[in-house]
């Protein structure tokens, strides 16, 4: 357990990390274990919040390393993959990012790109850039992921509508949108569970 502890201290690092990573190998008794605690869990446990976020960032790219194909490729198969994706990334800003999430027919990531950054409480997205690299790529699939600032994951009337026009486009240029995931703090609302929209 010490070589471990050790290890783990690297991650986590800062004031205490020796100590804390016993104490949470200690108390979860594997690595795994500690992985897959929420970040509030490890705040309680004494870690600080940099430390505790460096953690939960380790445990998002270990899953998203697990679905990685032989071809080196990562493969979206559901909601949840995509807020494990881009959680971290998109937690905590100021303002609204969209991203674009370009699947081939086996839903293989082909590129994620940044489409736009918005303002406090919205994105500007418009379909042609969407779509011009959708095109381009020749994707068979897009997955559009962006953030709510305020923390509630909740599709605004913007997000609906904004949501409506690009599945029409979609249809138009035979480029399927399957989900739109919108992230807050710590959860997350996805356009297609919600039966929002009809990716056929």
């Amino acid at each position: 357990m010490q070589e471990l502890a050790l290890h783990l201290a690297v991650v986590i690092a800062g004031r205490g990390a020796r100590e804390k990573a016993t104490r949470l190998l200690e108390r979860y008794d594997f690595l795994a274990r500690v992985l897959q605690a929420p970040e509030t869990e490890l705040r309680a446990l004494g870690l600080g919040p940099a430390q505790a976020r460096r953690l939960v960032s380790l445990a998002a790219v270990l899953k998203g390393l697990s679905r990685v194909t032989t071809n080196g490729r990562a493969v979206v198969r559901t909601a949840q993959d995509v807020y494990e994706r881009f959680s971290c990334e998109l937690r905590g800003l100021e303002r609204e990012v969209f991203i674009s999430v370009l699947l081939d027919g086996k839903n293989h990531v082909i590129r994620e790109e940044r489409v736009s950054v918005g303002s406090l409480t919205s994105s500007i997205v418009h379909p042609r850039e969407v779509f011009s690299m959708a095109i381009r790529e020749r994707a068979d699939g897009v997955v559009f992921v962006h953030n709510h600032p305020s923390g509630d994951p909740t599709p605004s009337l913007e997000d609906l509508e904004i949501t409506r026009r690009l599945v029409d486009v979609g249809r138009l240029v035979g480029i399927r949108v399957l989900d739109h995931i919108v992230i807050g703090e710590g959860e997350f609302a996805s356009f297609h569970e919600r039966g929002l929209l009809d990716p056929s």
